[in-house]
């Protein structure tokens, strides 16, 4: 298994003085057990407990003394409960006694290393169980980022060649990486097995595989056939509307109806497996979502994007991402680096519209600090950025960020509406990552 950025989470949380138990969220597949069984290798012990087995389940069950249920434990495993001691507790919604017991490993066992995890977690949260309240912290997983998945392919030289702000000297070579990662993607046994293979081809029963495994879970997201339903319709066809702004009504050629639909999507946004994004009108914080007018599409990977769409055999040859499904998978895959920048699980992506009037649409907006920066996917020259310069004119802020396939650059720009002077920092895609780094030396 290569290394993932949540390792470097998991040491600096192990380390903390008033260390809480950790809840690994993330949708199914996205390396959660993976990355803690090679974290598990920092300690003397591990005990790894599968809450879909009653045995397990028992342990918490049987007693709401928690120094019972340490005693349960340790018993049980043969392994002692100390502070060289890992507790992996996988599948954790299957015991609400299990999720409250979390409160009193924080409060009665502070010196043992407590993670939890579990499948559809976010679905049962709430209705079966909540979390204890400021007695456990949060980690969102996501698909491996362009960074992890350079250092996965041992391309650690050409990594920090870029990171040391070198890029520009081997950008045809990154751009040729970066447009393999596209259509890849980023969920872990996906990148494994073209490390293995070093074939794109060979990564396509992979996906075959996740797309059969979600499916199989809808009768776990649903809360009835009917939604079951209104969900299957989903994963079927929503793939190929990514980074497209939908309508629930009747969605993709369906007869159901805008209620219905947004249930439906609110169920697997909670599974981490997509996200509605709504636009905002705001140019200064704070950020205010437009939740009547309609969203926008993000998918969880671009690499399950590019397959269930088809359009995986336009990026061999593509000479820019712009060219490649009206230039949505190249939006799509910005989105995702922007969301696996962050570890927050309230992360939300947004774009902006002046208003429900006018065309004028920005991709993203990225806040930092006290503002808010446009960001642009698009080729081409600066007179193409009309709905920049629209933002622009009425924000205070100015710097703006384009996206695109051509090496980092930065413009000073005449805004033709208000002849505002703005700096626009344009970022070639395999930079993405470094955004915030960029703007903490520009701001």
């Amino acid at each position: 298994m290569f290394q993932r950025n949540a390792l470097t989470f998991l040491r600096q949380w192990r380390r903390k003085t008033n260390r809480k138990p950790l809840i690994l969220r993330g949708a199914r597949q996205v390396g959660k057990t993976t990355v803690i069984d090679v974290f598990a290798k920092e300690y003397k012990n591990f005990i790894y407990l599968n809450l879909e087995k009653e045995s397990y389940r028992r342990l918490f069950d049987v007693s709401l003394d928690i120094s019972k249920t340490v005693e349960n434990i340790s018993y049980f495993t043969h392994i002692p409960l100390n502070a060289d001691t890992l507790l992996f507790i996988d599948e954790i919604q299957n015991s609400a006694t299990a999720v409250q017991s979390l409160r009193y490993f924080y409060e009665s066992y502070p010196q043992i290393s407590v993670v939890a995890a579990g499948s559809l977690l976010e679905n049962y949260a709430g209705k079966t169980f909540s979390f204890p309240v400021g007695r456990v912290e949060f980690y969102a997983m996501h698909p491996c980022t362009f960074y992890e998945y350079m250092s996965a392919l041992g391309l650690d030289q050409d990594l920090q060649i870029l990171l040391d702000g070198k890029g520009q000297f081997i950008h045809e070579r990154l751009m040729n990486e970066f447009r393999r990662y596209t259509l890849i993607g980023g969920m872990p046994e996906a990148v494994q097995t073209y490390i293995d293979t070093r074939d794109l081809r060979s990564v396509e029963p992979v996906y075959n595989s996740l797309l059969v495994s979600y499916q199989d879970d809808v009768e776990k997201y649903a809360m009835s056939s009917q939604q079951a339903a209104v969900i299957c319709h989903i994963l079927q066809y929503g793939w190929q509307q990514a980074a497209e702004i939908i309508t629930y009504d009747r969605f993709a050629g369906s007869n159901y109806k805008s209620r219905e639909v947004s249930e439906a999507f609110l169920t697997l946004q909670k599974s981490m497996l997509l996200e509605t994004v709504f636009p905002t009108s705001s140019v200064s914080m704070p950020v205010l979502p437009m939740m009547s007018h309609h969203p926008k599409l993000l998918w969880l990977d671009t690499g399950l994007v590019n397959y269930r769409a088809g359009v995986r055999d336009d990026l061999f040859s593509v000479a820019d991402l712009q060219d490649v499904y009206r230039g949505r998978v190249a939006e799509h895959i910005v989105g995702q680096e922007l969301l696996g920048q962050t570890e927050n699980v309230d992360a939300k992506r947004a774009f902006w519209q002046k208003n429900s009037k006018s065309e004028a649409e920005v991709d993203y907006i990225c806040i930092y600090g006290s503002r808010i920066i446009p960001i642009e996917v698009k080729s081409g020259n600066n007179a193409r950025l009309k709905s920049l310069q629209q933002f622009m004119s009425l924000s205070d802020t100015d710097l703006a960020i384009r996206v695109w396939s051509k090496p980092f650059e930065i413009n000073e720009i005449v805004n033709p509406i208000n002849s505002k002077i703005f700096r626009l920092v344009n970022l070639p895609f395999y930079m993405v990552g470094m955004i915030n780094d960029i703007l903490r030396q520009m701001l």
